[in-house]
């Protein structure tokens, strides 16, 4: 019988079960996607235009994590484009990538799943806390409180490159 997919602990600052990834990907992608400090998040709008925009996430084992912080925005929560592009397109990618001059040690991760607000207290709770304990910036800047903008990430498939001399 093959293997499941793999099961990690609880991140840092978290208690419970360890959390189960419903897709499958290598333990070095894995790891890569938990300690990895920025992503760059893919949203189409409801015409098909993509977007690509930098964010802060957190990776706890089965999802992802993205809050829409205080730093200066052109425009303020919902009316940002990918907002508005997850509640018209729910389909996303995060990849997470390691650039290098030597390329022997280039590397990324892409994950493709589906992305929505989270509505639940509780869960936006959890994530906001996931958020300031790998990002000490965030313990500083408003995250929202109760009405922080949440986006959630429930990987799909997850598509993993890193250079193998032939």
């Amino acid at each position: 019988m093959a293997p499941g997919p793999p099961t990690f602990g609880a991140p840092r600052g978290t208690r419970g079960a360890p959390l189960q990834l419903t897709v499958e990907a290598p333990a070095w992608a894995l790891a890569m996607l938990r300690e990895g400090r920025v992503g760059r998040l893919g949203s189409v709008d409801s015409a098909g235009q993509p977007l690509v925009v930098p964010v802060c996430y957190v990776f706890d084992g089965r999802v992802c994590y993205s809050a829409v912080d205080a730093k200066p925005k052109r425009v303020a929560g919902r009316a940002l484009a990918r907002i508005r592009n997850i509640e018209a397109n729910p389909h996303v990618s995060l990849t997470v990538d390691h650039y290098d001059e030597e390329w022997t040690r280039l590397r990324y991760v892409i994950v493709q799943g589906h992305a929505a607000l989270i509505g639940e207290a509780a869960e936006r709770a959890r994530s906001v806390d996931l958020l300031r304990d790998k990002y000490p910036q965030y313990r500083a800047m408003g995250l929202g409180g109760d009405s922080a903008l949440v986006i959630k990430i429930e990987p799909r498939r997850i598509v993993a490159w890193r250079f193998t001399p032939e």
